[in-house]
């Protein structure tokens, strides 16, 4: 076994693995961007080695700085964990060339199964079945088109070196092809260095089953089973589970089989996932075609491991060492059912268009042999543009999957982030959603769930408000006890903040906002709390801070003889006096009007004409001048790998363009000068 590691990651994984590695008793080295010298994984490594600026392909992708710095510390393997390097054939060559381990297969496998185009055409001599499709080397593009109609729209195209839904865009009629086309290409240069695609058929109401399957140098190789990735947004995975829902024995048998022959055709050597692809005909006839094969450990790997019982970052680096297998396959099996849903950075009424910021708070809930988080970011961290916005790996584990999606909407509602948008509400109504609790899933959930998962926009109750009141009364009460306690006399009636008057009640008004509407608490001091009221609707309010137990630091709330448990989070953005309501597992955001404290009522910019977050220009998709109409596209900003378009807000022209191709814009930066209607360019 290694005495010592390098991970050649960041974030969550990279914390991952060095928690097992500690574990076992080995040493761990981190490796950083400039961006993230104060990163989670770097404080918690044994030790941290800066290699490069903020960029990736300048640190994180730069194989020379992190073979360096293996050597340099001494470590005797690198662990990749996924993404950056983790499937790059010529790394693991030049690992193996230095005399260090690459903790993953051989580079020949990599190679094998890097490509989708090559990894098809093996796997179809193989045997296993494939999704109609062209995964051929031709790539001109109005060949490509010709492929598509051949195969019959709706197609999708996808990067032949990608991964995690990039480079990859639905196409559901002729007239779009080429300019998905294009898309696709530019985003999976950026994302993986090659711009070839491949051409499938796209299978509605399909499902995304895969396998994850471990060999070692001896020529063992089993399946762990299956994981049901099938809920995504943008081809990219929200919630996974493991078991599959409706996997009968047989068709697990069959399906993992068929991925152990895929990883034996290749010599396979380590952690790997197979993929799969169902149709809607797969509850009757369990029929399934070969997707890809990921040569690394994947992000959905802990509902495995809380199935299985099983550590799979000690399998890679026992595996890794030259040992057998921990166990044959007849000693796998499967007990209860593991659910994780990723915590983003992202606004999901927005497109999940990712989020960047500051955590100025932050609460998990808490650990247990039910609940695991997995993550690399803490209160005070900074989501940048540099990478990808994933917060957290919730996870979650019970006896039956109807338990385990009781434990996930508990954890989900225990899970409190202020600072930057996140999908965390989204996924309490998802794990909510009656076509995910009854388990009828496929890749298009989401949308066909729309009204259920966007509901309209509706006012807080009535308790929000009365909640954040009561939080603002005891923040002031405690800071005057403070003020007194370091003043000449502490136990001065002046000093008092509990409302008395002579001969008179006390009364003051809280204002609050939401959107355009303005909601006003009456407050009158009363001895045993206060009297609020609120829209014909009056409470006698109580509260206290908790300092022990499980809701330790949150704000025990009594109005009338309802007791609530909340947290209210106060912060100030952009002159605005934020106040973040967790109440009932859900996050209500309003401002608190101050009437000292005067806020400008200026409008934004609609139609989206200002950059929504850091990022580049791309192309420019408009002419000044030119007339446009509503929907039409203006620009490409690519931000965190993916490409946004930005579209005109109504029909009108383009007077100037603020950018060209190329630049870099900040959060915000005005974009476009775009004028409403026929008026002058």
């Amino acid at each position: 076994m290694f005495t010592k590691i390098l991970i050649a990651n960041r974030g969550e994984i990279a914390c991952r693995v060095i928690r097992t590695a500690r574990r076992m008793g080995v040493r761990t080295v981190a490796v950083y961007s400039e961006a993230d010298a104060e990163a989670r994984h770097v404080r918690v490594a044994d030790e941290a080695v800066c290699i490069g600026p903020a960029a990736a392909r300048a640190s994180y992708l730069c194989g020379e700085r992190i073979l360096d710095a293996a050597a340099r510390t001494g470590a005797q393997a690198i662990h990749p964990g996924y993404g950056f390097l983790s499937e790059n054939d010529r790394f693991a060559d030049a690992c193996a060339a230095a005399g260090i381990v690459f903790i993953g297969p051989p580079a020949a496998a990599i190679r094998a199964m890097g490509s989708k185009s090559a990894a098809k055409t093996l796997m179809a001599a193989a045997g296993v079945p494939l999704t109609p499709g062209y995964h051929g080397d031709d790539q001109e593009p109005a060949f490509l088109q010709r492929q598509a109609e051949a195969i019959g729209y709706p197609v999708l195209i996808k990067a032949a070196a990608g991964g995690g839904g990039k480079g990859m865009r639905l196409v559901e009629r002729g007239d779009d092809f080429l300019a998905a086309l294009a898309s696709c290409q530019r985003e999976a240069i950026s994302a993986f260095g090659a711009d070839q695609v491949l051409i499938e058929k796209y299978l509605r109401r399909s499902r995304h089953i895969e396998i994850q399957i471990f060999a070692d140098t001896q020529g063992n190789c089993v399946h762990l089973f299956e994981r049901d990735c099938s809920v995504q947004r943008r081809h990219q995975k929200v919630l996974e589970e493991a078991p599959a829902p409706g996997m009968t024995p047989a068709r697990r048998a069959l399906i993992g089989q068929a991925a152990v022959e895929a990883a034996r055709a290749v010599g396979y050597v380590g952690a790997g996932t197979v993929e799969f692809i169902a149709g809607d005909s797969f509850a009757q006839d369990g029929r399934f075609y070969f997707m890809e094969m990921n040569t690394r450990l994947q992000v959905e790997h802990p509902v495995t491991e809380m199935i299985t019982g099983q550590d799979l970052v000690e399998w890679q680096l026992r595996v890794a060492g030259g040992e057998p297998l921990p166990l044959r396959q007849e000693q796998l099996d499967i007990r209860g059912h593991a659910l994780e849903a990723r915590i983003y950075a992202e606004n999901p009424e927005h497109d999940f268009l990712p989020s960047t910021g500051r955590l100025l708070h932050l609460a998990r809930p808490p650990e247990s042999l039910n609940v695991r988080v997995d993550t690399g970011i803490e209160q005070g961290d900074e989501i940048t543009p540099y990478y990808d916005p994933m917060i957290a790996k919730l996870i979650v584990w019970d006896v039956d999957r109807h338990a385990a999606l009781a434990r996930m909407r508990q954890a989900l509602a225990d899970y409190r982030i202020v600072g930057v948008s996140t999908n965390i509400d989204f996924l309490s109504r998802l794990v909510a959603c009656p076509a995910f609790a009854n388990a009828d899933l496929d890749t298009g959930l989401i949308e066909r769930s729309r009204d259920f998962l966007f509901p309209a926009h509706s006012e807080p109750p009535q308790s929000v408000f009365f909640v954040a009141a009561v939080a603002g009364l005891l923040r002031e009460h405690a800071a005057a006890l403070a003020r007194a306690s370091q003043s000449g006399d502490p136990w001065s009636p002046w000093s008092l903040h509990d409302g008395w008057r002579l001969n008179l009640q006390s009364r003051r008004t809280l204002t609050y906002r939401h959107g355009d509407t303005r909601h006003e608490v009456l407050v009158a001091y009363e001895a045993d709390g206060w009297r609020l009221t609120l829209g014909g609707e009056s409470v006698l309010a109580r509260g206290r801070i908790l300092d022990s137990g499980q809701f330790a630091g949150q704000l025990a709330v009594e109005l009338d003889d309802r007791r609530l448990i909340a947290s209210v989070v106060a912060v100030t953005e952009k002159n605005e006096q934020k106040r973040h309501v967790f109440l009932n597992g859900s996050n209500y955001v309003i401002l608190r009007d101050d009437p000292l404290h005067l806020v400008a009522a200026g409008g934004t910019q609609g139609g989206g004409l200002t950059a929504p977050m850091p990022g580049k220009v791309i192309a420019l998709l408009a002419t000044v001048g030119q007339k446009v109409d509503k929907g039409a596209p203006l620009l490409i900003l690519e931000a965190m790998k993916m490409e946004h378009t930005i579209t005109a807000p109504k029909n009108g022209r383009v007077r100037a363009f603020r950018y060209a191709a190329g630049d870099q814009v900040a959060d915000g930066a005005e974009l476009v000068d775009f004028v409403d209607g026929e008026g002058e360019p």
